[in-house]
Protein backbone atom coordinates (compact mmCIF):
# COMPACT_ATOMS: atom_id res chain seq x y z
CA UNK A 1 0.00 0.00 0.00
CA UNK A 2 3.12 2.51 0.84
CA UNK A 3 4.45 1.65 -2.27
CA UNK A 4 1.54 2.72 -4.16
CA UNK A 5 1.00 6.04 -2.34
CA UNK A 6 5.07 6.67 -3.36
CA UNK A 7 4.27 5.69 -7.03
CA UNK A 8 1.13 7.65 -7.27
CA UNK A 9 2.78 10.74 -5.48
CA UNK A 10 5.54 10.32 -7.88
CA UNK A 11 3.47 9.75 -11.26
CA UNK A 12 1.40 12.84 -10.43
CA UNK A 13 4.79 15.18 -10.22
CA UNK A 14 5.59 13.22 -13.65
CA UNK A 15 2.44 14.36 -15.00
CA UNK A 16 2.72 17.77 -13.45
CA UNK A 17 5.73 18.04 -15.20
CA UNK A 18 5.42 17.44 -18.75
CA UNK A 19 1.99 19.28 -18.57
CA UNK A 20 4.53 22.39 -18.06
CA UNK A 21 6.83 21.47 -20.61
CA UNK A 22 4.31 21.21 -23.25
CA UNK A 23 3.41 25.49 -22.11
CA UNK A 24 1.00 27.27 -20.39
CA UNK A 25 -2.37 27.26 -22.55
CA UNK A 26 -5.43 26.40 -21.04
CA UNK A 27 -7.45 23.46 -21.26
CA UNK A 28 -10.48 25.40 -23.59
CA UNK A 29 -7.65 27.03 -25.69
CA UNK A 30 -5.78 23.82 -26.63
CA UNK A 31 -5.67 22.59 -30.11
CA UNK A 32 -6.46 18.85 -31.34
CA UNK A 33 -3.03 17.85 -31.48
CA UNK A 34 -2.28 19.15 -27.88
CA UNK A 35 -5.49 17.95 -26.56
CA UNK A 36 -4.62 13.75 -28.63
CA UNK A 37 -1.08 14.27 -26.52
CA UNK A 38 -2.75 15.08 -23.13
CA UNK A 39 -5.11 12.79 -23.33
CA UNK A 40 -2.39 9.63 -24.09
CA UNK A 41 0.00 11.18 -21.09
CA UNK A 42 -3.14 10.76 -18.65
CA UNK A 43 -3.81 7.04 -20.24
CA UNK A 44 -0.29 5.65 -19.77
CA UNK A 45 -0.03 7.42 -16.14
CA UNK A 46 -3.48 5.44 -15.54
CA UNK A 47 -1.80 2.23 -16.91
CA UNK A 48 1.30 2.42 -14.85
CA UNK A 49 -0.76 3.02 -11.34
CA UNK A 50 -3.21 0.21 -12.65
CA UNK A 51 -0.47 -2.55 -12.62
CA UNK A 52 1.93 -2.13 -9.95
CA UNK A 53 4.37 -4.91 -11.87
CA UNK A 54 5.47 -2.45 -14.75
CA UNK A 55 8.54 -0.63 -13.98
CA UNK A 56 7.97 2.82 -13.43
CA UNK A 57 10.15 3.36 -16.79
CA UNK A 58 7.58 2.11 -19.05
CA UNK A 59 5.05 4.25 -18.44
CA UNK A 60 7.66 7.75 -17.28
CA UNK A 61 9.56 6.66 -21.13
CA UNK A 62 6.45 7.02 -23.16
CA UNK A 63 5.17 10.46 -21.84
CA UNK A 64 8.38 12.01 -22.40
CA UNK A 65 8.53 10.41 -25.87
CA UNK A 66 5.23 12.25 -26.47
CA UNK A 67 6.14 15.58 -25.08
CA UNK A 68 9.50 15.59 -26.92
CA UNK A 69 7.03 15.28 -30.54
CA UNK A 70 4.94 17.81 -29.24
CA UNK A 71 7.42 19.87 -28.61
CA UNK A 72 9.10 19.25 -31.81
CA UNK A 73 6.14 19.64 -33.87
CA UNK A 74 5.34 22.94 -32.45
CA UNK A 75 9.33 23.93 -33.16
CA UNK A 76 8.67 23.72 -36.66
CA UNK A 77 5.16 24.48 -36.95
CA UNK A 78 6.38 28.33 -36.04
CA UNK A 79 8.46 28.05 -39.31
CA UNK A 80 6.08 26.42 -41.29
CA UNK A 81 2.52 27.81 -41.66
CA UNK A 82 1.27 25.08 -44.08
CA UNK A 83 1.94 22.73 -40.81
CA UNK A 84 0.77 24.76 -38.21
CA UNK A 85 -2.69 24.62 -40.42
CA UNK A 86 -2.55 21.15 -40.62
CA UNK A 87 -1.41 20.24 -36.67
CA UNK A 88 -4.14 22.84 -34.90
CA UNK A 89 -6.69 23.74 -38.18
CA UNK A 90 -7.91 27.13 -39.43
CA UNK A 91 -10.29 29.51 -37.82
CA UNK A 92 -13.59 29.58 -39.55
CA UNK A 93 -15.99 32.52 -40.22
CA UNK A 94 -19.46 31.21 -39.13
CA UNK A 95 -21.17 34.85 -39.88
CA UNK A 96 -19.16 37.31 -42.19
CA UNK A 97 -20.47 40.79 -42.92
CA UNK A 98 -23.56 39.56 -41.04
CA UNK A 99 -24.44 36.95 -43.06
CA UNK A 100 -24.59 33.18 -41.91
CA UNK A 101 -22.42 31.21 -44.04
CA UNK A 102 -24.54 27.78 -44.37
CA UNK A 103 -21.78 25.62 -46.05
CA UNK A 104 -18.95 26.58 -43.26
CA UNK A 105 -21.47 25.46 -40.49
CA UNK A 106 -21.97 22.19 -42.28
CA UNK A 107 -18.15 21.57 -43.00
CA UNK A 108 -18.19 21.84 -39.04
CA UNK A 109 -21.18 20.05 -38.24
CA UNK A 110 -22.16 23.16 -36.48
CA UNK A 111 -25.60 23.97 -35.92
CA UNK A 112 -28.03 27.11 -35.27
CA UNK A 113 -28.38 25.97 -31.46
CA UNK A 114 -24.03 26.09 -31.31
CA UNK A 115 -24.16 29.32 -32.37
CA UNK A 116 -27.05 30.88 -30.05
CA UNK A 117 -25.27 29.00 -27.28
CA UNK A 118 -21.97 30.83 -28.07
CA UNK A 119 -22.83 34.18 -28.81
CA UNK A 120 -24.85 34.22 -25.46
CA UNK A 121 -21.58 33.14 -23.59
CA UNK A 122 -20.19 35.69 -25.54
CA UNK A 123 -22.86 38.51 -23.77
CA UNK A 124 -24.09 38.65 -27.33
CA UNK A 125 -28.23 38.35 -27.84
CA UNK A 126 -29.18 39.20 -31.11
CA UNK A 127 -27.82 37.23 -34.16
CA UNK A 128 -28.50 40.44 -35.99
CA UNK A 129 -25.85 42.70 -33.92
CA UNK A 130 -23.10 40.53 -35.20
CA UNK A 131 -20.71 41.80 -37.89
CA UNK A 132 -18.45 38.65 -37.70
CA UNK A 133 -18.24 35.45 -35.73
CA UNK A 134 -15.21 32.90 -36.16
CA UNK A 135 -14.98 29.72 -34.74
CA UNK A 136 -11.72 29.49 -33.75
CA UNK A 137 -9.44 26.12 -34.08
CA UNK A 138 -10.27 25.60 -29.95
CA UNK A 139 -13.88 25.60 -30.73
CA UNK A 140 -14.34 28.79 -28.81
CA UNK A 141 -16.47 31.67 -30.74
CA UNK A 142 -14.50 35.05 -31.53
CA UNK A 143 -17.12 37.25 -32.04
CA UNK A 144 -17.46 41.21 -33.04
CA UNK A 145 -20.26 42.57 -33.10
CA UNK A 146 -21.47 45.77 -35.27
CA UNK A 147 -21.05 49.47 -34.66
CA UNK A 148 -22.93 51.82 -32.82
CA UNK A 149 -24.16 54.08 -35.48
CA UNK A 150 -25.48 50.69 -37.85
CA UNK A 151 -26.90 49.36 -34.86
CA UNK A 152 -29.13 52.47 -34.29
CA UNK A 153 -29.77 52.96 -37.89
CA UNK A 154 -31.28 49.53 -38.09
CA UNK A 155 -33.60 49.83 -34.70
CA UNK A 156 -34.94 53.49 -35.96
CA UNK A 157 -36.23 51.13 -39.00
CA UNK A 158 -37.62 49.31 -36.59
CA UNK A 159 -41.66 48.60 -34.63
CA UNK A 160 -41.56 47.60 -31.17
CA UNK A 161 -43.43 44.98 -29.83
CA UNK A 162 -44.75 44.14 -26.33
CA UNK A 163 -42.61 41.38 -25.78
CA UNK A 164 -39.06 41.63 -23.78
CA UNK A 165 -36.54 39.10 -23.47
CA UNK A 166 -33.69 37.49 -25.63
CA UNK A 167 -34.51 37.39 -29.82
CA UNK A 168 -37.14 34.85 -30.99
CA UNK A 169 -36.24 32.51 -33.70
CA UNK A 170 -39.62 32.70 -35.95
CA UNK A 171 -37.81 30.39 -38.69
CA UNK A 172 -35.39 27.66 -37.83
CA UNK A 173 -33.49 25.60 -41.19
CA UNK A 174 -36.89 26.69 -43.07
CA UNK A 175 -39.11 25.60 -40.63
CA UNK A 176 -41.87 27.97 -38.91
CA UNK A 177 -41.21 27.77 -34.91
CA UNK A 178 -44.73 27.95 -33.97
CA UNK A 179 -43.95 28.71 -30.13
CA UNK A 180 -42.20 31.68 -30.64
CA UNK A 181 -44.84 33.17 -32.90
CA UNK A 182 -47.51 32.45 -29.93
CA UNK A 183 -45.22 34.42 -27.61
CA UNK A 184 -45.53 37.47 -29.87
CA UNK A 185 -49.09 36.70 -30.04
CA UNK A 186 -49.24 36.72 -33.83
CA UNK A 187 -49.77 34.08 -36.50
CA UNK A 188 -48.23 32.30 -39.48
CA UNK A 189 -49.75 34.70 -42.06
CA UNK A 190 -48.41 37.96 -40.50
CA UNK A 191 -45.38 36.09 -40.49
CA UNK A 192 -45.80 35.48 -44.24
CA UNK A 193 -46.86 38.84 -44.82
CA UNK A 194 -43.94 40.28 -43.34
CA UNK A 195 -41.61 38.36 -45.00
CA UNK A 196 -42.96 38.98 -48.54
CA UNK A 197 -42.52 42.86 -47.85
CA UNK A 198 -39.09 41.87 -47.58
CA UNK A 199 -39.34 39.76 -51.05
CA UNK A 200 -39.23 36.51 -49.17
CA UNK A 201 -42.45 34.84 -51.33
CA UNK A 202 -42.00 31.28 -48.72
CA UNK A 203 -40.86 29.91 -45.48
CA UNK A 204 -38.64 27.47 -46.96
CA UNK A 205 -36.73 30.18 -48.89
CA UNK A 206 -35.06 31.28 -45.30
CA UNK A 207 -32.72 29.67 -43.23
CA UNK A 208 -33.00 31.47 -39.93
CA UNK A 209 -35.36 34.38 -38.95
CA UNK A 210 -35.49 36.13 -35.70
CA UNK A 211 -36.97 39.09 -34.28
CA UNK A 212 -36.71 40.71 -30.96
CA UNK A 213 -38.64 43.07 -28.34
CA UNK A 214 -37.54 46.00 -30.12
CA UNK A 215 -39.08 44.95 -33.99
CA UNK A 216 -35.35 44.00 -34.79
CA UNK A 217 -35.57 41.52 -38.03
CA UNK A 218 -32.42 39.02 -38.61
CA UNK A 219 -32.87 37.17 -41.74
CA UNK A 220 -31.00 34.87 -43.63
CA UNK A 221 -31.49 33.27 -46.83
CA UNK A 222 -31.07 29.91 -48.11
CA UNK A 223 -28.39 30.18 -51.29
Amino acid sequence: MLTLFFRTVLVYFIVFLTMRIMGKREIGKLSIFDLVISIMIAEIAVFVLEDMRKPLLEGVLPMFTLVGIQILIAFVSLKSEKLRRLFEGKPAYIIQNGQLDRKVMKQHRYNLDDLLLQLRQSKVTNVADVEFAILEPSGKLTVVEKKAEEKKLQEGQQVKFRYEGLPLPLIMDGKVQDESLEKLGKTRFWLKSQLQSKGIRDFKEVFFCTIDHRGKWFIDRKR
